[in-house]
């Protein structure tokens, strides 16, 4: 992805691009994946961890990343595509493998609709599937 459109979506989101929230965003949509905060902090050794997470949720609050809770190593993010800053319109499912503990974007699957009770109120959705991935098989 080139700066120019992460910039853009920064900007959409409302998330002022500094250095480092550049260098992020860069590593996050270079990355083709949902990424750890752990292998974040391996691919950019010059941004300390607390930058990292402050940056991360910085993101979060503007609905610039999607935040994923897996089996692996905990949370991960990935860029968030939506074209509003307090929507989220780019739901995809996921894929979590069991053994190479990666977790893949399925961006062509939306997630699925779901009923619940009139008497709850949906934030969030995450649809997570998990098994063997391509590689792994």
């Amino acid at each position: 992805m080139e700066d120019s459109h992460l910039l853009e979506l920064m900007e959409r989101h409302g998330v002022k691009p500094t250095a480092n929230r550049i260098l992020i965003a860069r590593a996050l949509a270079a990355a083709g994946r949902p990424m750890s905060m752990s292998e974040l902090e391996v691919r950019l050794e010059t941004i300390d961890k607390s930058n990292i997470f402050r940056t991360l949720q910085a993101f979060r609050d503007a609905h610039l990343v999607h935040v994923l809770e897996d089996t692996g190593d905990g949370v991960r993010y990935e860029l968030c595509h939506s074209h509003h800053d307090d929507e989220d319109d780019d739901l995809h499912v996921h894929f979590y493998c069991e053994k190479c503990h990666r977790t893949f974007c399925l961006e062509d699957i939306p997630v699925p609709p779901v009923s619940i009770p009139d008497s709850f109120e949906p934030r969030t959705v995450s649809y997570l599937i998990k098994g063997l991935c391509k590689d792994c098989r």
